[in-house]
């Protein structure tokens, strides 16, 4: 198991691009708590605010034609792989405009072309399918990776197991990232292990594990980078847990505490990703406040816009209800 090193300060151009995504997960999952409230979406909603730093700092290394899988906290996997706010909220809201066919709703989100082969509420498919784009990868010669992410809860599944021992024992070009969040829905992960880090099971495979502040978009961007130019040169799968937090409800609608303390989570909040990133920026003098503010505002109205976007948008045509439940040449 190793910590990730200190990192030279990328360019200008990269921090905000950086800073600019993990806005456009924040700003679009504020929209959806919004439309949740109001009653325009059905089903449950699964939102990333908190943990944007992981997913941000790690599909910045990735292609379109690098392979994606997320959890039915996905969706800011999906807005970090290239989805925009306008198909992922018109998606959710079950409208026509939707990027994924008005079927996927908030935990089964899917969009190919850009390389996000899927989100799922199933716990740990993620890991071996990754794995099994990691093998395609490797049988074709191609430079590509596959990439899961799960949660801690996730880690105790089978799968986990079995997908990074084939992943180690072949060199395939997979990325595992947990995001360790300390809770499985409302159970402590303290409670059901003995070994808290999670990188630390890479020892009994022979792969590479790193522990990072997943708050810190910066460290997650300078492991990931590592670990994706592994893959990509042949040498190997990477474990990546990034220690992060949701500060809302496991899905919104579920209580908040009463399993963690208003301490803990106020604690957490004092460590917002965005916080995290504005504060070491301005500090090093590569970014001004005015900068980050201009780039807030545009993803703010970005964000708004796409939620006006999918409330005016129609309900699919009765006539394709039969639309996308089998497969067609």
């Amino acid at each position: 198991m190793a910590m990730a090193d200190p990192m030279e300060m990328p360019s200008k151009d990269k921090l905000l691009a950086l800073y600019r995504n993990m806005l456009t997960i924040r700003r679009t999952e504020e929209q959806l708590v919004k439309l949740y409230a109001a009653g325009k979406v059905y089903g449950g909603v699964h939102t990333y605010i908190g943990e944007e730093a992981v997913a941000t700092g790690v599909c910045a290394h990735l292609r379109s034609d690098d392979a994606v899988f997320s959890t039915h906290r996905g969706h800011g996997h999906a807005l970090s792989k290239g989805v925009t706010p306008r198909e992922l909220v018109s998606e959710i809201l079950g409208r026509a405009t939707g990027g994924f066919g008005r079927r996927g709703g908030s935990m089964h989100l899917f969009k190919p072309e850009v390389g996000f082969m899927g989100s799922s509420g199933i716990v740990g498919p993620a890991i071996t399918l990754a794995t099994g784009a990691a093998y395609t990868a490797k049988l074709l010669k191609l430079d590509r990776v596959g990439v899961a992410f799960f949660g801690d809860g996730g880690s105790n599944n089978g799968a986990f197991h079995e997908a990074i021992n084939m992943a180690a024992a072949w060199d395939l070009p997979a990325i595992y990232v947990c995001e360790n969040n300390m809770y499985a829905t409302e159970v402590p992960f303290a409670k059901v292990t003995k070994v808290h880090d999670v990188a630390l099971r890479a020892q009994g495979y022979g792969l590479p594990g790193v522990i990072v502040d997943g708050n810190d978009v910066l460290a997650v961007y300078q492991a990931a980078g590592e670990a994706v130019r592994r893959a990509r040169a042949g040498q190997g799968p990477t474990l990546l847990e990034c220690k992060t937090y949701r500060t809302r409800a496991h899905s919104e609608g579920m209580r908040d505490a009463g399993y963690r303390t208003a301490e803990e989570i106020a604690a957490w909040k004092r460590r917002d990703p965005l916080k995290v990133f504005e504060a070491k920026v301005t500090a090093a003098g590569a970014v001004t406040a005015a900068e980050l503010e201009q780039v807030d505002a545009e993803v703010k109205a970005m964000a708004e816009e796409a939620a006006t976007f999918a409330l005016n948008s129609p309900m699919p045509e009765p006539a394709s209800v039969a639309d996308h439940v089998y497969s067609e040449p």
